[in-house]
């Protein structure tokens, strides 16, 4: 039925507006938070039509947690500026990627900054393909923990012995790093939400520098 009718959503395009906005939800979840400002990079079909479609409007309404049929998506704009988000867009040719594809740029007060890349791949199912400096591929529909520690042994084993601690099952994991002993990131994909306890946990872990927990969306 879903294949048949659509999703649920605010907008013309499930590709370019309903897509738009959860890859926006699933940038935000990977910041943690409303970002202080966003710089958004369009690429090929989200750079040519993606105007015409509320592709801006959409990402934005997704970077301020709202979901595809919530009806503020329409008036994106104005409620960043209530909000106190600051958002600017580029248009770039990001090579070889999906034509539905954006590259967000986040920052807080405080200087934290992350860079995440997705695309829209149809039907409002969307995948971020990199976080920072990492490959991934998260596509939102199970919740995940994001991992970011020291290339060592032993750390991917801490991490999984304290999620079965906590029985937290893991549907799949895929570790990538800069290079042998350096920055690594896991990403843990999970058939249930992981609470702060978990969270925390799994922080305190050696060697681990950062954990996110990104909500299904």
């Amino acid at each position: 039925m879903f294949e048949v009718i659509g999703p649920v959503m605010i907008g013309p395009s499930s590709s370019h507006t309903a897509g738009a906005v959860r890859l926006g939800r699933l940038a935000r979840a990977v910041f943690g938070e409303t970002p202080a400002q966003a710089r958004i990079t369009l690429h090929g079909s989200f750079a040519t039509t993606g105007r015409g479609h509320g592709t801006d409007l959409a990402l934005v309404a997704g970077l301020l947690g709202f979901a595809p049929d919530d009806v503020r998506v329409r008036t994106a704009d104005e409620e960043a500026l209530v909000a106190g988000m600051t958002v600017t867009f580029d248009e770039a040719d990001l090579g070889e990627v999906h034509p539905n594809t954006a590259r967000i740029e986040m920052g807080s007060p405080g200087g934290r900054t992350v860079t995440v890349q997705g695309s829209s791949v149809g039907g409002a199912e969307v995948i971020l393909t990199a976080i920072d400096d990492f490959d991934v591929a998260i596509t939102g529909k199970l919740p995940v923990l994001v991992v970011e520690h020291q290339d060592r042994p032993g750390v991917i084993a801490a991490v999984s012995a304290i999620l079965a601690a906590h029985e937290v099952n893991i549907a799949s994991m895929e570790v990538s790093r800069e290079r042998r002993g350096a920055r690594a990131l896991m990403v843990i994909e999970t058939d249930q939400p992981v609470s702060e306890e978990v969270r925390w946990a799994v922080a305190d872990a050696e060697a681990v520098a950062d954990v996110r927990v990104v909500p299904a969306v």
